[in-house]
C-alpha cells in the first residue's frame, strides 16, 4: 500500500510563496494536482522517478516548481508568485507505472488547503 502525506499548505498574500511536501513510503513518478471549490481536479505538475523529466500545467510554468528529494522519499512543490486563482486543495499523486500523464496516478494524499488572498 502506498501512503502519502502532504504538508505546507497554508493562507498567504498574493504575490507570495509557499512550498509543499509530499512524503511517499516508496519511490515513484509524483505529480501534483489541485481543486479548486465547485470545480474538477486538475493537474499541476509531473516528476519522473529520478527526477530528470517535469511537466507543467500552463497555468502554473514559470511559477511553479516540482523537485524530489532521493534520500527522503520526498516531492516538493514550490509555488512562488500565488494568485488568487491558486486557491485550491493540493494533492500529491503516485504513478506506480511511472507514467506523467493525468490519468497514471493510482495513490492520492490526502491534499493540503493553499488559500491565497488578494
Amino acid at each position: 500500500q502506498v501512503q502519502l502525506v502532504e504538508s505546507g499548505g497554508g493562507l498567504v498574500q498574493a504575490g507570495g510563496s509557499l512550498r509543499l511536501s509530499c512524503a511517499a513510503s516508496g519511490w515513484y513518478a509524483m505529480g501534483w494536482f489541485r481543486q479548486a471549490p465547485g470545480k474538477e481536479r486538475d493537474f499541476v505538475a509531473a516528476i519522473d522517478k529520478s527526477g530528470g523529466v517535469t511537466s507543467y500545467a500552463d497555468s502554473v510554468k514559470g511559477r511553479f516548481t516540482i523537485s524530489r528529494s532521493i534520500g527522503k522519499n520526498t516531492v516538493y512543490l514550490q509555488m512562488n508568485s500565488l494568485e488568487p486563482e491558486d486557491t485550491a486543495v493540493y494533492y500529491c499523486a503516485a504513478s506506480t507505472s511511472g507514467g506523467l500523464g493525468p490519468n497514471w496516478y493510482d495513490y492520492w494524499g490526502q491534499g493540503t488547503q493553499v488559500i491565497i488572498s488578494s
